[in-house]
């Protein structure tokens, strides 16, 4: 028993001894990148030397690979020791980190408008040395942006997202900045935004009598509720609300996020304001259930719509192509004899292009459900401001086209190329991640696409006013 002990002891002893060629092979690994002597080594200590007398263990003895020492060989070892080494390492260690400080702007210890004037800075860079601007802004708005979300408020018209129906564009965005943890900040005093976190949706369920068509209860309600902000703190009167912004699918001097962005009410400020997309959600665990896609080749029909009748443009739409033509899929309401052989989403993956008329407002869920159906949005909505209008080109992967022609539409369709359509098909294909909501936000999806538009205009706010 005791024989086998002192065996073990003394095969742990080498093997501690012989890890030393590792550390040394280490260290000789470094000299050839600090170009150190290249002269050949001297040659290897014997084997059962370094175990003092001990045998070897069978994996050296027995094992293809040659030992550490005959490895060792194959690397020059330096001749002026190994503390001069280490402190070469150093060195060099600490002239890359002087390096690294000197190329990297500290912005996080910037004061919030220090940090948005160097991001403007540097876009007006790029636009001058012809970088795409917007990735650049993008990856800034990662680096440098901090909101603060305020906690005043009662549900359920405050901190209470609706996250299915018509108004899930707002819900989901007021659902993950609450959930975020990368660009929100509890001091105040650090943000760059600042978030107004109602619901237009639950306000008109609270307080909107149904019928009554008086929208003076809302603006009473939330004039009060600033009101109540700016005596609380002093960030809203110290830039009167321009630092501040609510996302909201219905109609403050705050930046606001729109889905009804129509550039004729005077509500909408382009350059300042932010148009959001309207997005359906119809089962919250699932929002990106019906994303699908379908080759050209499997889609017979020219063009498709089906909704309801109301609004200044869907009568006209109807007037025109209402079972006039077979490539046209126009209807009202989609008929049921019509429903049963192939569903609403069915017919926007079997068409070329969905017609996208307006309603009530300017803005329709149905260019983004063409989105997810890879089907080429037809927008028809005059004043409507475009969702990401200030880094999409619509015109790569869309049509807009004005009220006046809409007697003219399957003309102005037919008369679109092939090689053109393949084109805006396949660039509908790729900006399909930009309108896709996540549990867990995604780089450049909706959600990152919502506050970027906002980040982006707010530098733009800074530019005017320096002008």
């Amino acid at each position: 028993m005791g024989r086998r002990l002192r065996l073990r002891l003394r095969l742990r002893r080498g093997a501690r001894r012989a890890s030393f060629s590792g550390w040394r092979r280490r260290i000789a690994a470094a000299a050839i990148i600090l170009g150190g002597d290249r002269s050949p080594p001297p040659p290897p200590l014997p084997l059962l030397h370094r175990f003092r007398g001990a045998p070897p263990p069978l994996s050296l003895r027995f094992s293809p690979i040659p030992p550490l020492e005959a490895q060792h060989q194959l690397l020059p070892r330096p001749q002026s020791g190994i503390r001069a080494h280490r402190r070469r390492i150093r060195a060099l260690v600490i002239e890359r980190r002087h390096t690294y400080a000197a190329t990297v702007v500290a912005y996080w210890r910037m004061s919030p408008d220090e940090a948005l004037a160097y991001a403007k800075k540097e876009i007006e860079m790029r636009f001058i040395t012809n970088v795409l601007p917007v990735i650049e802004s993008y990856e800034l708005m990662e680096r440098i942006l901090k909101v603060y979300i305020y906690q005043d408020g009662q549900a359920p018209i405050f901190h209470t997202p609706d996250l299915k129906g018509i108004y899930a564009s707002e819900g989901w965005f007021l659902k993950l900045m609450e959930e975020d943890r990368r660009f929100t900040v509890k001091d105040p005093s650090k943000a760059h935004l600042f978030y107004l976190p109602y619901s237009s949706r639950q306000l008109q369920l609270a307080i909107y009598v149904p019928g009554s068509h008086n929208l003076r209860p809302l603006s009473l309600f939330l004039r009060d509720y600033v009101n109540t902000i700016a005596a609380k703190y002093p960030f809203w009167n110290r830039t009167r609300g321009r630092d501040h912004f609510l996302v909201a699918c219905h109609d403050w001097n705050t930046i606001k996020a729109l889905c009804n962005a129509d550039s004729s009410e005077g509500i909408f400020i382009r350059g300042r304001d932010v148009s959001l997309p309207e997005t359906t959600i119809r089962t919250p665990n699932r929002p990106q259930r019906y994303v699908g896609k379908r080759r050209v080749s499997q889609r017979p029909f020219l063009a498709f719509f089906a909704g309801n009748v109301h609004g200044r443009v869907r009568p006209i739409l109807l007037k025109y192509w209402d079972g006039k033509d077979d490539d046209m899929r126009i209807y009202g309401p989609l008929p049921n004899r019509v429903s049963r052989q192939m569903s609403y989403v069915e017919h926007m993956k079997s068409s070329k292009f969905c017609i996208c008329p307006m309603g009530y407002e300017v803005n329709s869920p149905r260019i983004v459900e063409a989105i997810y159906s890879e089907c080429v949005p037809v927008i028809i909505a005059d004043n409507f401001v475009l969702p990401f209008n200030e880094v999409l080109n619509w015109s790569a992967f869309s049509v807009v086209i004005a009220e006046k022609d809409i007697p003219n539409l399957k003309n102005i369709l037919s008369g679109i190329s092939l090689r053109r359509y393949l084109a805006m098909h396949t660039c509908v294909s790729m900006l399909q991640k930009h309108f896709l909501w996540h549990a867990k936000p995604l780089k450049y999806d909706l959600f990152h696409m919502v506050l970027h538009s906002i980040w982006f205009n707010r530098l733009k706010q800074i530019e005017v006013q320096e002008q």
